[in-house]
This record gives C-alpha cells, sequence and structure tokens, in this order.
C-alpha cells in the first residue's frame, strides 16, 4: 500500500460503503476534520483488535464508545469493568460544554442515550449477578494458572480431572476437587492410578494446601452451581439492540491472576460451545479483554499456546476479541499478530524501556506520512492513532483521530440503581441463589459398604460436631505435613539417583505426566470421556445441555 500524502488521501481509506462505527474525525495539521470520519466496518470487528494507550489516555471512554455504538447495531458486547466506572453505559450521558465541545469538532450529533445492559460480579462478589463455574468446566489448565501451579503440579492436576472424568465424580466445588485429591493419597485410593503412576504424595499436599488458601481468602463463591451458561452474552434487547453485559471486576482487582483466568474462561466456553459461521455482516460478540497484560504475565507455552489458538479459531464462530492494555508489548507477538484493528492512546516516554516501548509500537503500525514517535507522546485524551482493516481486509492508512464522546453516563450508575437493575433483570433468580447438589464430596462420603471408606478430611460435615472452621484447619495441617514428608523422600530420592541413568532419574509419575500420551489426554481436545464430558484447548468441559 503506498503512504497517504494528504488527509484526502487518509480520508478516503475510511470511505466504507456498507455498516460501520464511527470512532471520530481526522486529525491533520493540527486541526481537526469533521469532514473525514474514522470509521470500522462492522464486519471486520470479528477481526478482533487492540485498544492501548497509558494510564488516563481514554481507554475506557474508547472501550464505551465502541460498545454503544456496537449495541445501537444490534450486536451484543462483553466488558470487564476493572475500575468500576463502566456501568454508566446502561444510563444517558449529561450533556456539558466539555461535550458539547467534542461534539461540535467532531462533527457528532451527540443525543444522551442509555443502552440495555446486564450487571455481573464474580461469585456474587459486587452488586451483579454472581457469575459462577464449576471446577469441572473450569478444567485443570486454567485452574493450575489461578493456584500458581508449576508444570509438574498442573499436570498431576490434569491427572486428577482424568480420573474424575472417567469416574462420573463431579467437581462442582472446592470442597469435591479437595476430597478427590484427598481419597487418592489415602491407602484406599492409591490403587485407583496404580495403572498410570499414581500421584505423588509431595504433589498432591501442594495442591490441597494451595486449594485450602485459596477458599480461606473467600475465592470459593466463584465455583460451584448453578453454572453461568455464557450463551447469556448472546443476548438482544426487545428493540433489536445488543445488550452489554458489564462484568463488576473491583471487588477482586487484588487477584488480577484469578479474574484474567476467569475471563479466559468465560471466551474458551463460549469457542468450546458456538457453532462455526464463517464470514458474517456482523459480530455475534465483541469481547473485550480488560488488563489484558495480567492474561499473559507468568503464562506457561501451553497456556499461551492455547490463547492463540483460541484467538485465532473464534473468529469463525462470530466472536470479536479487543486486548486492552497499555502497551502493544504486554500482548505476545503471537497473539498481536491475530489483531486486525488498532487504536492506540498516548504513550509516555520518561524512561528507556518507555523509549524502547515507544519505538516497537511505531514499528508495529504501517507506512505512515506521520512521524509516529513524536504523535504517540504528544496526543491528548480522548486521541489516538487508528488503523483497522478494510471491507476488503486490507489495513487502512495510519489516522490520528479526536474521538467522539460516549452518549451514555461517562461515570458509574449510583449502587441502589444498579441493585434495582440487577434484581429487576429476568436472570437475577436463575442465577442469584447458590445450588449444592450431590457431587463427589458427598459420593465419596457415602461409599458403599464393603467398599474403602473415604479419606480422612472428606467426610461432610452436616449434622456432626466438627465445624467448617475446625475441619479446614485440620485438612490444612494434614496438607502441610504430606508435603514436607513428600519433599523429604524428594530430596533424598535426587540425591540417591544423580548416578542413575536419565530415565532412571525420573519418577513413574513425571514420565507418565511428560509423555505424549497423557498431554493428549490432559489438553482431551474434541474428546469425549467419562459422562459425556468434553475437554477443549484450555481443558474446559461442559456437559451437553
Amino acid at each position: 500500500m503506498s503512504e497517504p500524502t494528504s488527509a484526502t488521501d487518509i480520508a478516503a481509506g475510511y470511505a466504507f460503503a456498507g455498516p460501520a462505527l464511527d470512532l471520530g474525525a481526522l486529525l491533520w495539521d493540527g486541526k481537526c476534520l469533521p469532514e473525514a470520519p474514522v470509521r470500522i466496518p462492522l464486519p471486520m470487528l470479528n477481526r478482533h483488535g487492540l485498544v492501548a494507550g497509558a494510564t488516563g489516555t481514554g481507554k475506557t471512554k474508547t472501550l464505551q464508545l465502541i460498545a454503544e455504538q456496537l449495541s445501537a447495531q444490534g450486536v451484543p458486547v462483553f466488558l470487564a469493568d476493572v475500575k468500576g466506572d463502566l456501568s454508566g453505559v446502561s444510563a444517558p450521558g449529561v450533556v456539558n460544554d466539555r461535550v458539547r465541545g467534542r461534539a461540535a469538532e467532531v462533527g457528532q450529533k451527540w443525543t444522551a442515550t442509555g443502552f440495555p445492559a446486564e450487571f455481573y460480579a464474580l461469585g456474587g462478589l459486587g452488586h451483579g449477578i454472581p457469575l459462577r463455574a464449576t471446577i469441572t468446566s473450569f478444567g485443570p489448565v486454567l485452574l493450575a494458572k489461578v493456584l500458581q501451579l508449576n508444570r509438574t503440579q498442573e499436570q498431576s492436576l490434569g491427572l486428577i480431572f482424568h480420573y474424575a472424568d472417567q469416574k462420573g465424580l463431579e467437581l462442582l466445588d472446592l470442597k469435591d476437587l479437595r476430597s478427590v485429591v484427598a481419597f487418592l493419597t489415602s491407602d484406599e485410593g492409591k490403587a485407583e492410578l496404580k495403572g498410570i503412576g499414581g500421584l505423588s504424595t509431595a504433589t498432591a499436599g501442594v495442591i490441597l494446601r494451595s486449594l485450602t488458601a485459596f477458599e480461606a481468602q473467600g475465592m470459593a463463591s466463584f465455583f460451584g452451581e448453578p453454572e453461568f451458561d455464557t450463551a447469556e452474552f448472546l443476548r438482544t434487547a426487545s428493540d433489536g439492540r445488543g445488550v452489554v453485559s458489564v462484568l463488576e471486576l473491583p471487588a477482586v482487582q487484588e487477584k488480577p491472576q484469578l479474574f484474567s483466568t476467569f475471563l479466559m474462561w468465560l471466551l474458551a466456553d463460549l469457542f468450546h460451545d458456538l457453532p462455526e459461521i464463517g464470514d458474517a455482516d456482523r459480530p455475534r460478540l465483541v469481547f473485550f479483554f480488560d488488563e489484558a497484560h495480567l492474561l499473559f504475565n507468568d503464562a506457561s507455552k501451553a497456556f499461551l499456546d492455547s490463547i492463540t489458538q483460541t484467538v485465532r479459531l473464534i473468529r469463525s464462530k462470530g466472536v470479536g476479541v479487543f486486548f486492552v492494555t497499555q502497551t502493544p508489548k504486554d500482548v505476545p507477538g503471537d497473539v498481536l499478530a491475530q489483531l486486525g484493528n488498532r487504536v492506540q492512546h498516548a504513550l509516555r516516554a520518561f524512561t528507556p524501556d518507555d523509549q524502547k516501548a515507544l519505538k516497537a509500537t511505531v514499528k508495529t503500525f504501517p507506512n505512515s506520512s506521520y512521524d509516529l514517535e513524536e504523535l504517540l507522546t504528544g496526543l491528548g485524551t480522548g486521541e489516538a492513532v487508528v488503523t483497522v482493516l478494510s471491507e476488503r481486509g486490507a489495513p487502512t492508512p495510519v489516522a490520528a483521530t479526536r474521538l467522539r464522546a460516549p452518549e451514555s453516563l461517562m461515570g458509574p450508575v449510583d449502587g441502589p440503581a444498579l441493585d434495582r437493575s440487577v434484581r429487576q433483570s429476568p436472570l437475577y433468580e436463575r442465577y442469584a441463589q447458590a445450588v449444592d447438589r450431590e457431587s463427589a464430596f458427598e459420593k465419596l462420603a457415602a461409599r458403599p459398604a464393603g467398599q474403602p471408606e473415604p479419606p480422612r478430611g472428606t467426610q461432610n460435615t452436616r449434622g456432626t460436631g466438627e465445624t467448617k472452621r475446625a475441619k479446614e484447619a485440620r485438612e490444612s495441617e494434614e496438607a502441610r505435613e504430606s508435603e514436607e514428608a513428600g519433599e523429604a523422600r524428594e530430596v533424598r530420592g535426587a540425591k540417591e539417583s544423580r548416578s542413575r541413568e536419565p530415565e532412571e532419574d525420573r519418577s513413574v509419575v513425571e514420565q507418565v505426566v511428560g509423555s505424549g500420551m497423557f498431554k493428549s489426554l490432559a489438553r482431551s481436545v474434541g474428546t469425549q470421556i467419562g459422562r459425556e464430558i468434553t475437554r477443549s484447548l484450555f481443558g474446559t468441559a461442559r456437559r451437553r445441555r
């Protein structure tokens, strides 16, 4: 593509014939040109995108602006509300001199408008409808990231899930998983995994202690039933506008690995369930992944490979994914290469690392007549450098853009109004009350006479004198003792085996979990196992609806 040499050349690159979203007006030679709109073709929204920029440059308002226009054109939207200020999308905006001035500059006919919205909160921690997942559906790969397990522990967790899948032991909440782990390391349960190497006591101890610590932090409410059906995100309102689903996250801001991984579960679940539709005239859903860098921090290669594969393939299912972060370098290159639309807000260049990030960002843009290094450090709030995919799928010219003002409220809705909205939702009764039905915990606690007794730490405490807190303390102590004993054995074993051949130096469990056969089982891509449980790229699962 030849380098555009004038505002007319750039404007011509955004003159789309079909439906499109209006981002704003072109900035050229220090002036805003309202007659030169910068737009994104609606069919190209499922080619994914990136919204980047330093703190305070207007990324959140850009999300709100795009979400409004998608909703208006009948496309549902998912927003992760990390800071708690996106609930205003449901209420009409407030006009003031600043809004009037921005609208006049960009040629916008601004009208205060609220959009249909649903509000959710992880595990009910917040105002929204409780959003939960079962342990079985969440899967071993994502759960290992939440629990910060290492590679060997993650593989062992996959073995535990595989056993539970085969035996019909439903892992609905944390106590189910904890009871299965304890059983498999008990005298009665060790034989269950004997054929594929068993489960290291030390590794089981680490997993049990991580689960106990996780629950002690109040995180147990995220897992259980009723499990959220991600098809709820695909709804439209009675007037044909797309519903904006807002996931409230301020209550879990200090648990970034948890909420970022939970967002990935939502996306993986959509990928798992939705049918292929190919190229459509509009997306089925656009999913905004805020604070995206948290997803990639400390991620294993297998985890990153799964993200890349999901982003690559979910486009054909009609879902567009926008990653929102501070700099493009926060997103791995293989994922960044899948993103066709870019809205880059201002970058800072105060440190050598900032300068390096700035130069790297400039290199990712198509050729431009702008001095992008200078431009990106001089953009004001609500201004951005834009390049998108045209209707033909080719990159548009780089365009410095003054963005439109959102028409909904640019700030949070007050608490009482938000609570009323949540309780009036038709989804509230479906998901508000947690359900604890029979699952692995109860099945192991009620094994028939003549079969091995359930392991210590898995007895159902209902109707007994043992309190939940006492039970958790005892289990935690047992896990610690198991871990310490196991670690001591492993250290002794390592010293004794240094002179052995490399293959003998690995334990049976490590050989099994490192084998191609086990990795295939752990990932179980498209494979049906157990009671109609299938697992996708992340090991996530969904029983057949």
